[in-house]
């Protein structure tokens, strides 16, 4: 699908955005553990991760709205990506997402792609530098800088692909990496290279690999550290290294979403660079992210309410943050089994709240939840119904990773379980589980169910009496063993895996795959139910939409079900899902 305005192709977005999240996923522990510059609280991997993946769930909102394009996706990675921007590397990371997205959505259908996008990691580059109050050579923005050189200078051949300029970006950005430590002494004490850096080479090492197919070499992230260098604190207005060695960092990191004219931004830049280091304001229009390491946190919220409309207002104690690195490396005993999950999480204290309180942690009751994600009314009735915690959500409106990580908090039990029931909150799910885990202590494991009735299915053998890594375990091997599939009514012309569709075209589901299509919707439920039960099984599920599009096709494929497997239990339930006039699934 190609938008007015551009040549880009939103499958091609896409990819690349979950290429980039599953590469910071890999790396943000490691880029973690780099972390010790401007403030070595051991979160920048985490914040560039959380970043991203805050951008990818807007992303995937949008797609799912009929008649979204690659612009309007673009434009929603951006926006989802200020919004959730955390810490100062992911509030630089984030305007870099969002000068990229910008360019590319904005370029000339006429212009080649090589050069639109050397053009968009120039920009990124550009826009990291200028929102920094005081910007700092050895930092991200070095590597950021190097990549967009190194584009630039390929792209101006003539016969250059997009390739050639990813394949120049990432290896300008290694080896701009590699001098990082050479010219910030923070990096060259440590004997380590910066950790934004590490992340942004993460993302462009990604993106490579997704057109070429080769995998990069390790990154040495690690040197010989120099005692002799000096470490101190930033100087006061900016990020570059002070000249007071020993003297302690500013006390809280402060960060909000600011409404206010670029007028009453430019006096913020001002009163804020006045007041402590770190400075980091992005955004555009009325809507601004804004970060800064202060002492005084009350100065730093009254600036902003003075020039503007603060909310969404997160105050940390940055010692608190440091000490929690340090003992995570002390004291670290997880062993990467299923309950960690593979994506990243936050090492931050909770948020502050609007008067700018940190609120404390909450206290964990004994015991196991479950959070689903429910799709309909009548499924959230079901999923309660047995005790879980229910999380709104279709393919038409994903939950997004903070109101599952709600979802978690809310339940409020020192072991939690969450039920996906869908491929695409998958990535979410890991992202609210791994926050929830480190910043608050609760036991979270991902059960990645990929339609609402494994998720009901693996409900069905939950059991709290059981430890927790077997209860999962179940749980998880029941869904498996789950034969989904599903009827819906095609919106737009397409072509599917079984051939291609026009608008009201009833199309058949199963295992995730389109296999049938047709034109009345009780030939095609049979249709799909008789694949479901061809290899056997003794229970048949039946899962009823809104009534305005299910049309009692519940009880008539019930009722074939009884005809013709006479030895097959039929379950009915009202699920009230929109899109779906049925769900089926035999076990």
């Amino acid at each position: 699908m190609t938008t007015a305005g551009t040549s880009i192709d939103l499958v091609v977005v896409q990819r690349f955005v979950d290429a980039a999240t599953d590469a910071l996923a890999a790396v943000r522990e490691e880029v973690d553990d780099l972390n010790v510059y401007p403030v070595p609280d051991g979160d920048t991997g985490t914040n560039m991760y959380l970043t991203l993946c805050s951008g990818r769930d807007s992303l995937l909102e949008t797609v799912g709205v009929d008649g979204a394009g690659p612009v309007d996706a673009l434009a929603a990675l951006g926006r989802g990506a200020l919004l959730g921007a955390r810490g100062n590397s992911g509030v630089i990371f984030s305007e870099m997402l969002r000068a990229l997205a910008a360019r590319v959505a904005a370029a000339d259908p006429a212009r080649r792609h090589a050069v639109v996008l050397a053009d968009g990691i120039a920009e990124a580059a550009a826009a990291a530098w200028q929102a920094v109050g005081t910007p700092v050579e050895g930092t991200i923005l070095s590597v950021a800088r190097a990549a967009a050189e190194a584009a630039g200078a390929v792209a101006d051949d003539p016969i250059a692909r997009v390739r050639d300029v990813l394949v120049a970006a990432a290896a300008a950005a290694r080896e701009a990496l590699a001098r990082t430590p050479s010219q910030l002494a923070t990096l060259a004490a440590a004997g380590v290279v910066d950790a934004g850096g590490r992340g942004l080479v993460a993302v462009l090492d990604a993106a490579t690999t997704l057109l070429t197919g080769r995998r990069p070499e390790p990154v040495v992230c690690r040197v010989r550290p120099e005692p002799s260098a000096q470490v101190g604190r930033p100087a006061a207005g900016g990020s570059a290294p002070g000249a007071e060695p020993g003297c302690e960092a500013p006390a809280y990191e402060v960060m909000y979403l600011l409404e206010a004219d670029e007028a009453a931004v430019a006096t913020l830049r001002e009163r804020l660079d006045a007041l402590g280091d770190s400075l980091v304001v992005v955004g555009e229009g009325r809507l601004w992210n804004v970060h800064v390491h202060v002492d005084d946190a009350g100065a730093a919220v009254e600036a902003g309410v003075e020039l503007g409309r603060p909310h969404h207002i997160r105050i940390t104690h940055l010692a608190d943050d440091v000490h929690r690195h340090h003992a995570r490396h002390e004291h670290d005993d997880h062993d990467g089994t299923e309950e960690r999950g593979d994506a990243g999480g936050t090492g931050r204290p909770s948020a502050a709240d609007e008067a700018g309180h940190p609120s404390p942690a909450p206290r964990l009751a004994p015991g196991r939840s479950i959070v689903a994600v429910s799709a309909g009314p009548g499924l959230s009735e079901l999923f309660a119904g047995a005790g879980a915690v229910v999380v709104e959500g279709d393919p038409g409106r994903l939950p997004s990773t903070g109101q599952l990580l709600e979802a978690i908090r809310h339940a409020g039990t020192e072991q939690v379980v969450v039920l996906t029931n869908g491929e695409d909150v998958v990535r979410s799910a890991q992202v609210a589980a791994s926050t929830a885990q480190e910043a608050t202590g609760v036991r979270v494991a991902v059960v990645p169910t990929r339609a609402q009735v494994q998720g009901l299915a693996a409900l069905a053998v939950h059991d709290p009496g059981r430890g927790f890594s077997a209860d999962v375990r179940e749980m998880t091997a029941t869904a498996r063993q789950v034969r989904d599939g599903a009827v819906t009514v095609a919106a737009r012309p397409a072509m599917t895996m079984a051939g291609p569709c026009e608008p009201g075209d009833v199309l058949g589901v199963v295992a995730g795959d389109f296999a049938v299509v047709g034109a009345d919707l009780h030939e095609v439920a049979v249709d799909v139910a008789g694949r479901l039960l061809a290899q056997g099984g003794e229970l048949l599920t039946v899962v009823a939409g809104a009534d305005e599009v299910s049309g009692g096709a519940a009880e008539r494929i019930a009722a074939w079900a009884e005809r013709h497997h006479p030895l097959v239990e039929v379950l009915v339930y009202d699920g009230g899902q929109e899109r779906y006039p049925l769900l089926l699934s035999v076990e």
